[in-house]
């Protein structure tokens, strides 16, 4: 349906900026441990020195790995389809239910968009599985709790 491509274009901007701000996030963090690393260097002696840039090394490392999921996130937004009409449930979906209403993207938690909550879920995260694939009017049980799909879009 297209009067929805706008509160899509807008949750998947939110989603975008979510992951550009964890990306910029760990690239500053990386950053910070590096110099901390190299500070290490200049300023100590022995063993001190070692322990204390191999600490830094691994804090790098850490937010390393962060960003190396940040990125992939990015990816996985790249290839949702805002523009189309969706029949069944799945990646760039609008799904609303009885309970709540869900942008199958990448999990970026609860969204606003003028002033209505959706939820940004990840196809494999446990609630989006149940829905992929799904129609408006099918029940999907999540925690017990029968959620009915009022529209797919």
């Amino acid at each position: 349906m297209q009067s929805e491509q706008p509160v899509r274009q807008a949750l998947l901007t939110a989603c975008q900026t979510y992951v550009q701000q964890r990306i910029d996030t760990a690239r500053q963090a990386m950053e910070a441990a590096q110099a901390s690393a190299n500070e290490e260097s200049k300023s100590s002696a022995g063993d001190k020195y070692e322990t204390g840039r191999a600490m830094a090394q691994i804090e790098r490392d850490r937010h390393a790995q962060l960003l190396a999921e940040a990125l992939k996130l990015q990816q996985e937004l790249a290839r949702i389809n805002i523009d189309k009409a969706y029949e069944t449930v799945q990646p760039g979906s609008l799904v609303s239910t009885d309970r709540g209403r869900f942008f199958i993207s990448i999990s970026a938690g609860k969204l606003t968009h003028a002033g209505v909550d959706y939820f940004a879920v990840s196809p494999a995260s446990p609630i989006a599985a149940l829905l992929v694939g799904k129609r408006t009017g099918d029940v999907v049980t999540f925690n017990r709790q029968p959620y009915r799909l009022l529209t797919v879009e």
